[in-house]
């Protein structure tokens, strides 16, 4: 599925990290990363030109504008696209659904944006109200700061006066266009410079429109090239038919990254490839045992063991071979990608730190990047996961959620 497709039935609500493409996309979707980290490598060489966006770690994710249905303005959170869409367009309906900080902001963000002349659908996330701005100093620079979600974003003080005069902040990155909700398509990008100027509400644009300074030299680019062809090569061994399955079985895809996820969690890459195929049976048969053992009654158990047996009839000999290959060529993907973030994370337009329990501030980078190709229709997710994903799922680091007010 092209991603013009996706975001049109899935709108943008989620998206598949780079590497595991392979692991969902089958054949296509593997030759689509290696291709979007080839696009992305030609870009930051100086050869190409392309579309990309910073991923900003904000919370709430929210959506406003005009219902197509009456034309009244909107506000919403990911309901927006269900059967029945979910919007909010007065502060007792959302005092009617949800409570707290997210009640607070939504009302918030029903007041300001409102003023902004808004007429498309749009999506964004929330990054700040006038509450969640601290003044800090860290490493003897004083910032305003704010800490939507696992990102402290700190911008230096003198420059920050734009921040402290909002009422919110929010950081836009996709517009949607249809005559209902149903049938609305997306394209990254939202152009902030129709809006009405407002001293309430600090909108950025979450496009990155010059790339200038993260070019690579020749042997950065030798690198990257190294792994893709890596890659390249590892893909020409695996079996078709084990891409397939993979990508016709969605559940054993998904069991497969939630499995990957155990080693991001502890900050750590994946192992020998084989040891990890070995790894991986055994935690798919110990999961559902434990599945079974939740189960008082013997059709209950009998019902997790079929779902087992069904699942370890993947691991023939051919599969476990390609998989081995899977997981190389899911390497060579993370090298690439890695490369490639550390070079945009130096253009970085604020600073960013993740805080430990112990009060300790330690320099981070973006969330992650969107890669976007020229004609806008296929998109793909950066994200250093050895980073950014083990610091959101680390409980020793602090999240914005956790502060008492939150």
């Amino acid at each position: 599925m092209q991603f013009s497709e996706f975001i049109t039935e899935q709108k943008n609500t989620h998206m598949t990290h780079i590497e595991d493409k392979v692991l969902y996309g089958g054949v296509n979707g593997t030759r689509e990363a290696i291709n979007a980290l080839r696009n992305l490598r030609d870009m930051l060489a100086g050869e190409s030109s392309g579309k990309l966006s910073v991923k900003w770690d904000g919370a709430p994710a929210i959506f406003c504008g005009k219902d197509p249905r009456d034309d009244v303005f909107f506000v919403a959170k990911k309901g927006v696209f269900a059967k029945t869409p979910k919007v909010y367009k007065t502060d007792a309906e959302i005092d009617a659904d949800m409570t707290g900080d997210l009640a607070t902001k939504m009302k918030l963000a029903l007041k300001h944006l409102a003023n902004l002349g808004i007429t498309d659908v749009i999506q964004g996330d929330f990054l700040f109200s006038k509450e969640d701005l601290v003044t800090d100093t860290i490493d003897g620079q004083k910032y305003t700061t704010f800490h939507p979600n696992t990102i402290i974003y700190a911008i230096p003080y003198d420059d920050a006066q734009a921040v402290r005069n909002a009422k919110i902040g929010i950081v836009w990155h996709t517009t949607y266009k249809g005559v209902d909700f149903e049938s609305m398509k997306a394209s990254y990008g939202v152009d902030v410079s129709k809006f009405k100027p407002s001293k309430n509400v600090w909108s950025q644009d979450a496009m990155l429109t010059n790339v200038g300074g993260a070019t690579m030299n020749k042997k950065e680019t030798d690198e990257v090239t190294k792994h893709l062809s890596n890659a390249g090569k590892i893909f020409n061994q695996v079996a078709g038919s084990t891409l397939r399955e993979l990508e016709r079985n969605q559940d054993l895809a998904t069991l497969i990254e939630q499995y990957n996820n155990t080693f991001v969690r502890e900050g750590q890459m994946i192992p020998n490839s084989n040891t990890h195929v070995t790894g991986l049976m055994k935690w798919v048969t110990n999961k559902f045992k434990k599945e079974m053992d939740k189960r008082k009654t013997e059709k209950g158990k009998m019902v997790q063991q079929k779902k087992l047996d069904e699942i370890m009839k993947f691991f023939s000999p051919r599969n476990k071979k390609s998989l081995v290959s899977i997981f190389d060529l899911q390497k060579n993907l993370v090298l690439a990608k890695l490369k490639l973030i550390n070079k945009l994370n130096s253009i970085a337009k604020y600073d960013a730190f993740v805080q430990t329990k112990k009060g300790y501030k330690v320099k981070t980078g973006a969330e992650g990047f969107v890669a976007i190709d020229k004609l806008g229709g296929d998109a793909v997710k950066l994200v250093d996961r050895l980073e950014f994903s083990y610091n959101n799922f680390s409980p020793d680091i602090l999240k914005g959620w956790d502060k008492p007010k939150r």
